[in-house]
């Protein structure tokens, strides 16, 4: 294996080696989010928390009016979005209370009485009214806001960077109409670390103050908020309650890496982590009640995946009525290894709905030239409905 040693200068230092990592022919850097350890500037986390405006505890205040699941229109949109050539919907097509693994592809009679097997869309549990998805597809800005080089949300000042997010929901409005872009503010809450911290974990858990700032930004552009894990050598058990006051709330949802879940001796930086089945349906299962008790629409699960063995056991991962799973393709590259990287790890193991991440410095690196555009991301099958931007 190949180590590179990066360093993020400033405030924020890169702890440990990024490693290079080889699969079905696809080269991907591990380390794409950056380890770090936090030196707080106290002065500017005192002027940030000034800015916020948002009180936790008003988000819960009142129970949210759901409007009732238009079953055909979901129906009918899981057809368009899985993009399997044609828009003919299969006759008797539709969700099932069935589990998925069950049912794991569609099938289309033809005119010659051939029936015709599709992956996509997945049979699964209708959602309960509220969903999201696929009604929307959601634009995600991604980092934290201490660190210039974990994403955008740390890169650039605020109106910049909120202008930039506007810039990306024009253009996926523009390039599919139908499905109406949400911005989001993906917002690394629970961060992985180089060193181990005095519980021995390494994972960095962020102060309210950032939470509440992520709340606020998604408030300024009608959006929502995805609150992002990277459990280090601690686990989803230990780092989803201390989130609960914000996951409770209707527009607050939850991202998991298990690139940064490491269940061995190694820490964060030095391989590639890995969550299983039971780790997604725990942290689904947590969102669900949630849901149930403070009379919610239903929430919206992401995994970040890159490699085959960052999740284990796809096929017994559950979407529940209460929480939407999107698989998100991670990894960054040329665009014709990001597309290799979907079609095997994402596309060819369907859970629910599928998400592509683009990183605007890593996807340009040499011999890459370009970013994939809504344009191409919009010929895949099935087509993603949450981009997010790092």
């Amino acid at each position: 294996m190949v180590h590179k040693f990066l360093r993020n200068e400033g405030a924020l230092v890169v702890q440990g080696a990024a490693l290079v990592f080889v699969a079905v022919g696809l080269v991907y850097v591990l380390g794409s989010t950056k380890l770090f350890t936090i030196k707080y500037d106290s002065a500017a986390a005192v002027a940030l928390s000034a800015t916020t405006t948002i009180a936790t505890t008003q988000a819960v205040s009142t129970a949210p009016v759901i409007p009732p699941l238009d079953v055909a229109d979901y129906d009918r949109r899981m057809w368009l979005m899985a993009n399997n050539g044609t828009t003919t919907m299969p006759v008797g097509y539709g969700s099932t209370t069935l589990p998925h693994a069950a049912l794991a592809t569609s099938t289309l009679a033809t005119s010659t009485s051939k029936v015709k097997k599709f992956l996509w869309p997945v049979k699964t549990v209708y959602p309960n009214g509220g969903a999201i998805l696929p009604f929307h597809r959601i634009i995600a800005y991604y980092g934290n806001f201490y660190s210039k080089g974990m994403g955008v949300l740390g890169k650039y000042p605020k109106d910049i960077m909120l202008s930039k997010l506007a810039d990306e929901v024009a253009k996926w409005n523009a390039a599919d109409p139908e499905t109406p872009a949400l911005p989001a503010i993906d917002y690394i809450a629970v961060t992985a670390q180089g060193s181990p911290g005095a519980d021995g974990k390494y994972r960095l858990r962020m102060p309210d103050s950032q939470i509440d700032y992520a709340l606020e930004l998604a408030d300024e552009v009608h959006g929502i908020v995805i609150l992002d894990v990277q459990v280090g050598l601690s686990n989803l058990q230990s780092e989803l309650p201390p989130l609960e006051k914000y996951l409770k709330m209707p527009n607050v949802h939850l991202a998991i890496d298990p690139e940064f879940s490491i269940k061995s001796k190694n820490k964060p930086g030095e391989v590639i982590g890995t969550m299983n089945a039971a780790d997604v349906n725990y942290a689904a299962g947590f969102l669900a009640k949630l849901v149930k008790d403070n009379n919610l629409p239903p929430k919206i699960l992401i995994v970040h995946r890159f490699t085959q063995g960052m999740v284990v056991g796809y096929k017994q991962i559950e979407p529940l009525p209460e929480v939407q799973v999107v698989m998100d393709m991670d990894g960054w590259g040329s665009p014709a290894k990001k597309i290799g990287t979907y079609t095997n790890f994402i596309e060819a193991q369907p859970v629910q709905f599928t998400g592509f991440k683009l990183f605007y410095v890593n996807d340009l690196r040499a011999p890459s030239t370009r970013m994939l555009t809504p344009t191409d991301l919009l010929k895949l099958s099935p087509k993603p409905v949450f981009i997010q931007f790092q």
